[in-house]
């Protein structure tokens, strides 16, 4: 079977203006960096359409999708939040990213593919119920979740890598205890959740795995951490895995201040798989998150990707 990836051309249309990070041409890097990658290997999905307000609410507050989808059709361009810019195809854009992970998710689950990534932007693990923060609209990785969920999956295992800590996701599933969520990431840092100490609420106590790393942390701190999620795995026994793929860790990033290098996402995307091949059939999908550094970004990607793809 082939890693499918997920891309429409929509996500290039999602404006974020002169000297923003979260630019299109992020994504233009990656394409062209993946040009060669191996038809024998890896598959297109391009066919999925924009989420529903039915399935986005299933994370989000629906008075606050309309209301993205309303300033998109009526202002045409301004900001949600400080970090955050809406265009006048932001709102399909966002859409159609949700669509993106829900889509490549149903191919996995139905056993057409071995495992996947979605391309997308907006990126989402930031996003929280009600409003958009930090470049991220809808949270997409926390949708296709409560769609695995819906579809019978009872375990799923988040793991945000991305240089800053996942909030968004973390909050959504915090009293969770079918949704295990670990996240490394720089600490203290924006946003400013993620402290170790954040370990779960309720009946969600003990499936929230924060592993903060100071600044300058290196491939060998990183990998450092994975003996414990291993563990940690092993009894939650995860039936699904999936991936907030930041790739803003990288020493090149203008946003961050970690040292990992492009062949470090090698190692970790290997052991990501090792979680899912032991626990979960092989089934893992991940999302684009950060990466601000084009050439940095378009490398480390194709070397998860093709690290996906390999036996």
């Amino acid at each position: 079977m082939k890693t499918g990836i997920s891309f429409h051309p929509t996500f290039l249309e999602h404006k974020t203006g002169p000297g923003h990070p979260e630019t299109h041409v992020r994504l233009e890097s990656i394409l062209e960096k993946l040009s060669d990658l191996p038809s024998e290997s890896f598959t297109w999905e391009k066919t999925f359409k924009e989420a529903p307000l039915s399935l986005i609410s299933e994370i989000h507050d629906p008075n606050y999708v309309r209301l993205v989808a309303k300033v998109c059709e009526e202002k045409g361009s301004g900001y949600l939040d400080g970090d955050t810019v809406y265009s006048p195809n932001t709102f399909q854009a966002a859409s159609l990213a949700v669509g993106a992970g829900v889509t490549l998710a149903q191919d996995i689950l139905d056993g057409k593919l071995k495992n996947g990534m979605a391309l997308v932007r907006p990126p989402g693990h930031h996003a929280e119920s009600d409003h958009a923060m930090g470049f991220c609209l809808f949270n997409n990785i926390a949708i296709t979740a409560k769609y695995l969920q819906s579809q019978g999956i009872k375990r799923i295992l988040i793991l945000d890598w991305d240089v800053h800590h996942g909030n968004g996701t973390q909050h959504q599933f915090y009293e969770d205890d079918s949704v295990y969520f670990v996240s490394l990431h720089q600490y203290p840092f924006y946003p400013g959740t993620g402290s170790e100490k954040e370990r779960g609420q309720g009946k969600g106590f003990g499936t929230t795995l924060n592993l903060p790393m100071a600044r300058g942390a290196e491939e060998k701190q990183y990998l450092d951490q994975f003996p414990l999620i291993h563990k940690e795995m092993e009894t939650f026994q995860p039936e699904f895995v999936l991936v907030s793929a930041g790739f803003d860790a990288h020493r090149n990033d203008p946003l961050a201040g970690m040292n990992l290098i492009s062949s470090s996402y090698e190692k970790m995307t290997n052991e990501v798989k090792q979680i899912a091949r032991v626990h979960s059939g092989g089934k893992l999908l991940s999302f684009l998150e950060g990466g601000y550094d084009f050439q940095a970004l378009s490398e480390s990607v194709k070397v998860h990707l093709e690290t996906l793809a390999s036996s």
